[in-house]
């Protein structure tokens, strides 16, 4: 979940307590978005990782994440066409002062208020995909155990997978093209495990589809991929998305069963019964929550104890558990 607080891609205290208290009894902490250029930034405020300068900051942030037994883990992203926008609570448009030019496949705007983004060439993909390796490089030095590429949501890598955004007439057309090189950029510098975050389908007439995202899982499986986290839409606002409890896990469940990959389910998981059924029928490999541990840090602590199961519960807080 992007904090949007950060300044010139640093993460500072806010991270470090924010990340830190959602620690606690759960499997792995994964860090918001973060760009590997300034370019790749939704707003001003989100955290990067394409300077040396990022790397002690983190790593302060992963070593803590580590203490309290979970796996620290970071998404790294571009935003694509839905960059240079201001945060949510500020209007979430392009900014009007200190804009910077957007990239996409295609010249689309994302909508209306939103800048038309720059077509990339072929030179330009090039060293974008060389971005994302010397991105993964500072992951490993932050000292993180767990890397997630995010392609969903409308951001850049999305954007090329969907045919609602990529016009495009050379070989990357095929969004799938610019994905497996990311992959392999990341894989050239990174052995642990290697998440990728897809939207499973636009959830709009002539976009991408289940089927698609059923096809990209099983070519991905064998180029270094180990799970694939499924979301949905964000690439168009003409989506029409049919939201209810667990309104996603069918994706995951679908695509772990017809391509043999380990998938991740998130949307609306809210209880430890509902998390739990997920698992252990077979739906998904692992659980994802976003919103619920906003409201809730110590879900996971609670969780164990409706479980009946052991909670890691660090020494401070035994007197409430």
């Amino acid at each position: 979940m992007c904090q949007y607080s950060a300044t010139d891609g640093v993460p500072n205290d806010w991270h470090l307590v924010h990340l830190g208290a959602r620690s606690l009894g759960v499997g792995a902490v994964i860090a918001e978005a973060t760009a590997v250029s300034p370019e790749g930034r939704i707003t001003p405020g989100c955290t990067g990782i394409w300077s040396d300068a990022h790397i002690a900051p983190w790593a302060r942030i992963a070593e803590f994440i580590r203490s309290q037994g979970a796996v620290p883990g970071i998404q790294i992203a571009h935003a694509g066409r839905k960059a240079s926008t201001s945060a949510p609570w500020l209007g979430d448009k392009s900014l009007a002062e200190g804009a910077w030019t957007t990239v996409a496949p295609s010249a689309i705007p994302f909508d209306e208020g939103y800048s038309t983004p720059h077509e990339l060439t072929i030179e330009e993909i090039a060293g974008l995909v060389d971005s994302y390796a010397a991105a993964t490089r500072r992951v490993k030095a932050a000292g993180f155990g767990l890397v997630e590429i995010h392609a969903a949501h409308g951001y850049l890598l999305n954007s090329f997978l969907s045919p609602l955004t990529n016009r495009r007439t050379d070989r990357y057309a095929d969004g799938r093209v610019l994905l497996l090189e990311v992959i392999a950029a990341v894989r050239s510098e990174w052995s642990g495990p290697l998440f990728l975050r897809v939207s499973a389908t636009d959830w709009v007439e002539g976009g991408w589809t289940i089927e698609d995202t059923v096809a990209l899982a099983k070519l991905v499986k064998e180029h270094g991929i180990d799970l694939l986290d499924c979301s949905s839409g964000g690439n168009s606002p003409l989506q029409k998305i049919v939201v209810g409890s667990g309104y996603q896990v069918a994706f995951a469940d679908r695509v772990r069963r017809e391509s043999g990959l380990a998938t991740g389910a998130v949307g609306m998981i809210t209880s430890p019964e509902q998390a739990e059924t997920i698992i252990r029928t077979g739906q998904a490999d692992v659980v994802l929550l976003a919103r619920e541990l906003l409201r809730h840090p110590t879900w996971a602590l609670h969780a164990a104890k409706a479980l009946r199961a052991t909670p890691r519960t660090p020494n401070q807080y035994l007197r409430a558990f």
